[in-house]
C-alpha cells in the first residue's frame, strides 16, 4: 500500500529546464544534447555535479563547466545559461492540483531535488512534508542515500512508496530501494499512473491540464 509520494521538482513539479537547454543550444548554434553529454561524460567529480553538491560555489562552477564545455570543443556563456535555467522554475498547475489531492487524501509527500541554490521558502515547497535538497545534503540523484534520507524523515518504507522523476537513471535507484517508480514524459499520464498506484482520481475534475 501507498503511504508515501516523493516528487522531483524541475520537471515534474516545475516546468523541465530540458527544453530551455535545447532552445539555448539551438541558439548558439550548438549540437542538440551538448550541455548534456559533457554533464554526463564529466560525471560525479565534474563541475555540475559538484556546483549541485554544493561543493563549487557560483563562480567556480562557472570558470570549471565553461572549460569543460571548451574542452569538448564547445564555447557557452555558461552564466547565461545558468541564468536562463533558473527563469524556468514555473509550477505546472496539474501537478500542484494533484499533490492537494493527495494531501487531503493523507499521503506523506516528499521532494527530492538536485539543485544548487536552496528553494527556501518557496510557497510551492510548502506543500511537502519533506523537502530533500542536493545542494544542502552534499549528495545527489542518482546516489541511492539522497532517497534513503527522503524516505527516513517522511518515516515510509521504500516498498510503501513512489517516486517521480522526469530523468530514468535518476528512477532506476530508486527501483532498486524496493519504491515503485514514474517516469515523467507529460504530466497526465504520470498522474493517471500515480491515481492507479494510490486509487485517488488525479486527472478527473478539477485537473489543469491539456488534453
Amino acid at each position: 500500500m501507498i503511504r508515501g509520494v516523493l516528487f522531483d521538482l524541475g520537471g515534474v513539479v516545475f516546468e523541465s529546464p530540458l527544453a530551455v537547454i535545447d532552445d539555448f543550444e539551438r541558439e548558439r548554434g550548438l549540437p542538440r544534447g551538448a550541455v548534456g553529454r559533457v554533464v554526463v561524460a564529466s560525471g560525479d567529480d565534474g563541475a555540475w555535479a559538484r556546483h549541485e553538491r554544493g561543493e563549487l560555489s557560483r563562480p567556480a562552477f562557472v570558470e570549471a563547466f565553461t572549460a569543460e564545455l571548451a574542452d569538448a570543443g564547445y564555447e557557452v556563456d555558461v552564466a547565461e545559461l545558468m541564468d536562463r535555467i533558473e527563469g524556468t522554475f514555473r509550477p505546472r498547475p496539474e501537478m500542484l492540483a494533484a499533490i492537494d489531492r493527495l494531501r487531503r487524501a493523507g499521503l506523506r509527500l516528499g521532494a527530492v531535488t538536485n539543485n544548487w541554490t536552496p528553494f527556501g521558502d518557496h510557497p510551492v515547497l510548502r506543500r511537502f512534508d519533506v523537502v530533500v535538497e542536493s545542494v544542502l545534503e552534499g549528495v545527489r540523484k542518482p546516489d541511492p542515500e539522497i532517497y534513503r534520507r527522503a524516505l527516513e524523515r517522511l518515516g515510509v518504507a521504500p516498498a510503501d512508496a513512489v517516486m517521480l522523476d522526469d530523468l530514468g537513471p535518476n528512477l532506476k535507484p530508486a527501483r532498486a530501494l524496493g519504491m515503485a517508480t514514474i517516469k515523467v514524459v507529460e504530466p497526465r499520464s504520470a498522474l493517471e499512473r500515480l491515481g492507479e498506484l494510490v486509487g485517488i482520481d488525479l486527472t478527473g475534475a478539477g485537473y489543469a491540464g491539456g488534453s
